[in-house]
């Protein structure tokens, strides 16, 4: 039997259901390495972590130790993009096209940005081959994005951009602001409230981060949600493990380039404390207003996707996942954030003024419910 390094870090009274449910993870669902933290009203009340960083050494996990989050990066995109229209800066209903003149071609002239957080732009893959290099430049992606015919007419369908979001509105970011995404997050956000986070991963910081692996064999993972249509994004993405050149984001070059949509580096602290801030003075006052999180939080799109598997029972904000009980439950309407692939999980909610976050380095499968788990317990603690 495998012995893992001890849990360490703490809960505070009346939060002992977390630790409890982090702490059966390891003993019932094959945790790896992991750590989950939890904020409410602006004080950190749960900071827990333990088994392997990367079990090919030994390396234990640790406070600092960060972990590639994969689709919560798409949370801390809307969490920029919110800030943009609160500056008066981006307008959610005015077309692409008055920040990114050039994305109007192929019938996309019309698509307003909001449609990008949406998954209702009709781009989820692209049909043109992107190489590796390709996929780290930025302008090539972007170049293939102005040339893509949506694959339906905008606003009429949707399907999970799962790669492209990140470049769709990173690029309108770039543009408003004159900053690729990662760096306007990292000067924004990461550095005043001392983040371990990143889109686009520091050199020093190389050697800290976590070793994620591959679902277990057998498992059930999700397809890409447009692999029946036979396009992909820059040809396709391992996750975790490199062979036949496919790009891996255990690949330092990687991780260094902050894809957009996927590849944002993190503790959970520094997750859990960025929607923390979002909802309730950490630091500073609140990041959001109350009218940003009542816009984020509006169900936008549910059901069938135009491209994948039957209903898969999540519901969508603009830019978020929003409380989607069965199939992903949080803490109520005012929940918002994002999971990553293989059972990352990071939210915040307004009502309960709370941001969590739950990262780990061995990826699960479908049925995945470590997250779901620590979830339900954050909801017990507070009596939601």
């Amino acid at each position: 039997m495998t012995t893992h390094p001890p849990i360490r870090g703490n809960a505070d009274e009346g939060f002992g259901r977390v630790a409890d449910i982090f702490r059966d993870n390891f003993s019932s669902r094959a945790e790896v390495g992991a750590a989950v933290a939890l904020y409410v009203r602006g004080r950190k009340v749960v900071d827990l972590y333990g088994g392997l960083a990367d079990p090919r050494s030994g390396r234990p996990w640790t406070a600092d130790t960060p972990t590639v989050v994969f689709s919560c990066t798409k949370g801390i995109l809307a969490i920029c993009a919110y800030l943009l229209v609160q500056q008066g800066r981006l307008d959610l209903d005015a077309p692409v096209t008055r920040y990114w003149p050039e994305f109007g071609q192929h019938g996309k002239a019309e698509i307003p940005v909001r449609w990008l957080l949406t998954h209702q732009a009709g781009l989820p893959a692209l049909d043109r081959p992107l190489t590796r290099e390709d996929v780290v430049g930025w302008k090539p992606v972007i170049e293939a994005i102005e040339a893509q015919t949506p694959l339906w007419p905008p606003g009429t369908a949707h399907s999970y951009h799962a790669m492209t979001y990140g470049w769709l509105i990173g690029e309108v970011i770039h543009r408003i602001t004159g900053q690729l995404p990662g760096a306007f997050f990292r000067d924004t956000l990461a550095t005043p409230l001392g983040l371990r986070t990143w889109i686009g991963l520091p050199d020093e910081e190389r050697d800290s981060v976590a070793w994620m692996l591959a679902p277990p064999a057998g498992a059930a993972v999700p397809m890409h949600p447009v692999a029946e249509s036979g396009l992909t994004m820059g040809g396709a993405f391992a996750f975790p493990a490199d062979h036949d050149g496919l790009v891996s984001f255990n690949d330092p070059v990687i991780q260094a380039a902050g894809i957009p949509g996927a590849g944002a580096v993190s503790t959970a602290e520094s997750l859990a404390r960025l929607y923390a801030a979002a909802v309730s003075p950490v630091g500073t006052g609140r990041l959001l207003t109350r009218a940003s999180v009542y816009d984020a939080t509006l169900p936008r799109v549910a059901g069938q996707q135009r491209y994948g598997p039957a209903d898969t029972g999540q519901r969508w904000g603009t830019g978020f996942l929003l409380d989607s009980p069965p199939a992903r439950p949080l803490l109520g309407a005012l929940s918002f954030g994002h999971d990553g692939a293989g059972g990352h999980l990071a939210f915040g909610d307004d009502a309960y003024q709370v941001g969590f976050a739950y990262v780990v380095n061995q990826m699960g499968g479908v049925d995945d419910d470590r997250g779901d788990r620590l979830t339900a317990a954050v909801r017990a603690c507070l009596g939601a």
